[in-house]
């Protein structure tokens, strides 16, 4: 994988305060449109990056391609999706995938003296996985690791129905100063590519940052 690199951005706002994120992808990433302002916008964005991801596949796949994909859309507001991509590459001679969600998201009133402590508890809760503390440059943060079932799209099978598989994921958590949290989240179907994806997630990791309005850099929030 290429060593050269895009610098994504998001911002949040709480009450007045705001808090700049920056994080940096490794170059081979397809970008999903989050910025847009309208579903015609959003649909011309999705058949472009169709036509990026699928320069030799008929008219006919990459619609329903951008169209699968925004069905999608409903779950990322949902769950305050401020960047989702994709990378595919070859891992010894297997092809593999991976995605990359960062969200933000409330921290409970409740949490909010100790966010990472909270946050510990609730995901280990769920028994679905390795969850841990650890420490970034950014400031403190909650790991979970573990795998998920997920299924390939009924419209995308011979049979007609969906089929599921299992997809393995790493998600951390980072509180930021104004009270919400960052989430960032790998997630693979194969796993041939585990080690590759797993060291790549831990370098946009460790390129986490916060500045406020001026530019200038945030301490941690816990």
């Amino acid at each position: 994988m290429s060593t050269v690199t895009t610098e994504t951005e998001a911002t949040s706002v709480v009450d007045g305060e705001a808090v700049h994120l920056r994080w940096i992808m490794p170059e081979g990433f397809f970008e999903l449109p989050m910025d847009v302002e309208s579903v015609e916008e959003l649909a011309d964005g999705l058949i472009e990056l169709a036509r990026e991801v699928m320069p030799g596949a008929p008219p006919d796949m990459q619609y329903q391609w951008a169209a699968l994909c925004a069905g999608n859309y409903d779950t990322f507001i949902e769950a305050g999706v401020q960047y989702a991509g994709f990378v595919i590459t070859e891992v010894d001679g297997t092809r593999c995938t991976a995605t990359v969600h960062v969200s933000l998201l409330d921290v409970p009133e409740e949490a909010r003296f100790n966010p990472v402590h909270a946050t510990i508890g609730a995901l280990t809760a769920l028994d679905q996985g390795e969850v841990a503390e650890i420490g970034l440059p950014c400031g403190r943060a909650v790991s979970w690791i573990g795998t998920r079932q997920a299924a390939i799209d009924a419209a995308l099978m011979p049979s007609g129905h969906d089929e599921p598989f299992w997809t393995s994921f790493i998600q951390v958590q980072v509180p930021l100063p104004n009270g919400t949290t960052v989430v960032l989240e790998m997630v693979t179907p194969t796993q041939e590519g585990w080690e590759v994806f797993s060291a790549m997630f831990a370098g946009i990791l460790k390129s986490l940052c916060f500045f406020d309005d001026a530019g200038n850099p945030l301490g941690p929030a816990a």
